[in-house]
């Protein structure tokens, strides 16, 4: 019994054990498969850092130019065509356009000066102006003030004079420190008679009280209505520099007195008349206010007809741009040069930094110079654009001024 007892103690442990090692391989083999399961569709999928595709990739020499990111606004410049309304009197427009690319290159070269574009020659199709209109914004041309005489008229038929009192003149726009009177003169057929005030220190109103006396050539009854004759009644400045200058003048007939008697009179002094003179060409302008940004444009466009003996040696001509208030000048500008031609061609914008409030006190005066050896600028002629001037320059303004953010083209004569 011992012996078969130890036979099938050994038998069991001996199976005991091989039974251990097998479930002990199973296992390690179980578990060799969950890993191979696990990791091989991980090496089949592609993987983000190494992509299935191959990029071709081609090395070039030439340098790689930075794109432009930014996008300007786009700038609406005049147009100098005809038809559009937004150009007023433009003549002559085919002249402008006749300068070939060429030749403006050999101009394109400017002087220094400081917000001075060139502008083309044909404007883009796709150029719209600005058509919503701003009201209260700028000052118009109804609203300008003009020097107003304040003044009334008596005739004594006995005596046969006339006595005009000047009471007080209003909106008078001087420098301080200037003196002024209201002087009177009555014409009649080839006679005249003249009579001023006592000189008084200029403000913007001043006060006289003072009576202007003329002798009327009449009897106890006849009155002025048969007169033919003019009355003039103008205000005039001096300057500390003992300049005399007319800041505005009225006319009115003698046959009109009798409706003007023993009535108080408020009329607006008109700017002076600028003296004819023969003109040394013109010059042709376009004006634009922006009344949002206050800034005025002035685009220098061309020139015609420059008659000077000073143009015999060398032409080289430019036109200088002085933005004045009152007599003080704010700002200089000039355009480039044109060499070796009598019609030269510009085409060049000045923007000049303007409030709407310093308008009506506000002028501009463009002159032509020839470069006539270096260092010496001849001028050849000059126009002035305001409210206070007269002719074209009073006129240019006026449309400026009723047409905001519209360009306003005119020709202008050039005076020595």
């Amino acid at each position: 019994m011992s012996a078969t007892v130890l036979l099938g103690a050994t038998l069991g442990t001996v199976s005991g054990v091989l039974t251990l090692c097998g479930l002990s391989l199973l296992c390690k083999s179980c578990k060799k498969g969950k890993l191979g399961d696990d990791t091989d569709p991980e090496k089949a999928k592609p993987s983000i850092l190494h992509t299935l595709t191959q990029f071709s990739v081609q090395k070039l020499t030439e340098p790689i130019q930075p794109q432009v990111s930014l996008k300007f606004p786009k700038i609406y410049w005049p147009k100098p065509s005809v038809p559009s309304p937004e150009v007023i009197n433009y003549k002559d427009h085919g002249a402008a356009g006749d300068t070939s690319a060429a030749e403006l290159d050999t101009c394109n070269q400017a002087t220094g000066c400081d917000e001075v574009f060139s502008l083309p020659r044909q404007a883009s199709a796709d150029e719209t102006p600005c058509v919503s209109e701003q009201t209260g914004v700028m000052t118009t041309s109804n609203s300008i003030l003009y020097p107003k005489l304040h003044f009334s008229i008596s005739l004594h038929k006995e005596s046969g004079e006339l006595h005009i009192n000047i009471v007080e003149a209003e909106n008078i726009s001087v420098d301080s420190g200037c003196e002024g009177y209201i002087s009177g003169c009555v014409r009649i057929s080839k006679e005249q008679k003249h009579s001023q005030t006592a000189v008084h220190k200029l403000a913007a109103r001043v006060q006289w009280g003072e009576e202007l006396v003329f002798a009327l050539p009449l009897d106890g009854t006849q009155g002025p209505g048969g007169l033919d004759g003019e009355v003039a009644l103008s205000l005039h400045c001096c300057d500390r520099f003992s300049h005399n200058s007319t800041l505005g003048t009225m006319r009115f007939k003698l046959a009109d007195v009798s409706m003007m008697l023993d009535a108080d009179c408020w009329v607006d002094l008109q700017p002076p008349k600028q003296e004819v003179t023969s003109s040394a060409g013109e010059l042709l302008l376009s004006l634009s206010y922006l009344p949002a940004a206050n800034r005025l444009g002035v685009v220098v466009m061309k020139a015609r007809g420059l008659l000077s003996d000073k143009l015999k040696d060398n032409i080289d001509l430019s036109v200088k741009l002085t933005l004045k208030h009152q007599n003080t000048k704010l700002k200089k500008k000039q355009t480039r040069r044109v060499k070796h031609k009598i019609n030269p061609v510009w085409n060049e914008m000045m923007m000049l930094e303007l409030p709407s409030e310093l308008l009506p006190k506000s002028s501009i005066e463009l002159e032509v110079l020839n470069l006539a050896s270096p260092g010496t600028l001849l001028p050849l002629g000059r126009c002035t654009l305001g409210i206070h001037t007269s002719g074209t320059g009073l006129q240019h303004w006026k449309q400026m001024l009723d047409n905001p953010r519209k360009q306003i083209a005119m020709w202008h004569p050039l005076y020595a």
